[in-house]
């Protein structure tokens, strides 16, 4: 298989190159990147006036499967994320049965290499049956195919084990994703713990059981060295202790996700329950600092934590539904239009926090960059053409996107998995 891409602005931010260049991929790999390239019989893509990226990877992705495939399954999201503009997602855990086994690590990788048409990278359970009590055979679960380990969602509220996890971590130079959440500090609550709480008159979530834990997160990987990477970061107080871990030269990366970037506390006004997520929206200063750590690289990666539910899991009243957003189709237009377009963050920062970062915190070799020998995964995008969305039209299983009539500028034009072009669905290069 050989495809050329012709005429389009590579934005590479491994090697900080923003230039008009042609790249030529062939079975699976990028062979050539130069500013004129020629090869007879190959099928051809100008990309003039578009964006060519390193392939995007969503670390934090629910795919549902196994056990609650009405929601989502692998071939689900496997095309929602191309149609999003991702090459590659990495699966939680909190399936049914749990990922906390060879047996169930393996069936992900199995039914992806089957069914997915993007690359679908599992993450496995810290504790069993996510119970916070004891540990995985992390071990075991690597040699299954894992590429990190955590208890999403939940988070591991025990400290003894979560140091025992970060130990073993150490010895496995394996990743720990922590959910940072003190379950005795949010429990009853619905949205953040502020004014727009009290007016609403809903329970509240403080940020302290967010700041409690990452706090002690971090204090424990800088014991153990071992590398800690935060999940949705979302107030203040986690990011200057983020910060100061960094400063510290402590081996901690953090995410942040598209609703927590970019909406506050106040969109709740209105009760829609696919604004209910964990971590909740925060304060506008939260917001702010957010924007700030992003561009200071405090923040290292944006993710989706895509959250299908069911119409009937959130149609239920604000203070019964689930927590979660579908995101995986939305994010990039979202992060384009709102950060990029209004000159928040360039272009090459938001390519970097999509691509190279993820892929350097997850060790994924080959991935994250455009140079020959590079796996040929590739993310065009549109920076100029506009989209209205409509949740009607989500590929997702589930429409739990409060992002519905919202008008975007920029867009993913088309997503390369291995040298294949898997989205637009139905394109077919020509010679």
């Amino acid at each position: 298989m050989k495809l050329l891409i012709k005429n389009g602005r590579v934005i590479d931010p491994s090697s900080g190159t923003d230039e008009t260049l042609d790249v030529l991929l062939a079975d699976g790999k990028i062979v050539l990147v130069e500013s004129r390239i020629e090869a007879a019989s190959t099928p051809v893509i100008d990309a003039s006036r578009l964006v060519v990226a390193p392939g995007f990877i969503d670390m934090h992705t629910h795919v549902r499967e196994p056990g609650h495939e009405k929601k989502e399954d692998i071939s689900s999201a496997s095309r929602a994320a191309a149609k999003g503009g991702f090459t590659t997602i990495c699966a939680m855990p909190n399936t049914n049965p749990v990922n906390d086994s060879r047996r169930v690590t393996e069936y992900i990788v199995a039914e992806s290499r089957k069914r997915s048409i993007i690359n679908i990278l599992p993450i496995a359970a810290i504790t069993k049956g996510l119970a916070g009590e004891e540990l995985t055979d992390m071990a075991d679960l690597v040699a299954a195919g894992a590429v990190a380990f955590s208890d999403n969602g939940r988070g591991v509220q025990n400290s003894r084990v979560m140091k025992q996890a970060m130990e073993r971590a150490k010895k496995l130079n394996a990743l720990i994703i922590v959910h940072c959440e003190d379950s005795k500090l949010s429990e009853g609550g619905v949205m953040n713990e502020g004014q727009t709480s009290s007016r609403l008159g809903l329970p509240g979530i403080p940020a302290a059981a967010e700041d409690i834990m990452v706090s002690r997160d971090i204090i424990l990987a800088g014991a153990a060295g071992a590398r800690v990477h935060i999940a949705h970061l979302s107030t203040q107080g986690a990011v200057d202790l983020v910060r100061e871990g960094k400063r510290k030269k402590i081996q901690v990366t953090a995410e942040a996700t598209p609703h927590h970037v970019l909406l506050s506390d106040t969109a709740l006004e209105k009760r829609d329950p696919n604004l209910k997520v964990n971590p909740p929206l925060r304060g506008a200063d939260d917001v702010k600092a957010l924007h700030e750590a992003i561009k200071e690289g405090v923040v290292d990666a944006f993710a989706t934590d895509h959250a299908p539910h069911s119409r009937e899991q959130k149609e239920v009243g604000f203070n019964q539904a689930l927590f979660g957003i579908d995101g995986l189709e939305t994010a990039v237009s979202l992060l384009l239009d709102r950060l990029v377009s209004r000159q928040i963050i360039p272009l090459m920062r938001l390519v970097e926090m999509f691509s190279t970062r993820p892929a350097q915190i997850l060790g994924l070799r080959g991935k994250g960059r455009i140079s020959a020998g590079a796996d040929a995964d590739l993310t065009i995008l549109n920076l100029h053409q506009e989209v209205t969305v409509d949740v009607r039209t989500l590929v997702s299983k589930s429409r739990n996107n409060p992002f519905d009539g919202w008008k975007l500028r920029g867009v993913p034009q088309m997503t390369i998995r291995g040298g294949r072009v898997v989205h637009p669905f139905d394109y077919s290069a020509r010679s």
